[in-house]
């Protein structure tokens, strides 16, 4: 499970983009959006459930969501 900030990682909701340095802070955050996919391609290829949560999100929605997640995979033998 991820809880990713809306700043640095790109909220399609809440991102903002600086006007200050704002080449390289493109660059900076667009890195690490890419990063979050190669991430999730990485841990999904091992077998992993990867759940990402924007901060902003209700984290007691997000937690019965990581729940139902375990217990599914404990149903099918996954775990």
């Amino acid at each position: 499970m991820f809880v990713d900030g809306c700043f640095w990682h790109r909220c399609p909701l809440h991102a903002t983009a600086p006007t200050t340095n704002g080449a390289w802070w493109e660059r900076k955050l667009n890195a690490n959006v890419a990063r979050d996919r190669e991430t999730d391609a990485w841990l999904t290829a091992l077998g992993w459930s990867v759940l990402r949560f924007w901060e902003h999100e209700d984290m007691e929605h997000a937690a019965a969501l990581i729940a139902h997640e375990v217990a599914s995979r404990r149903s099918t033998g996954t775990v």
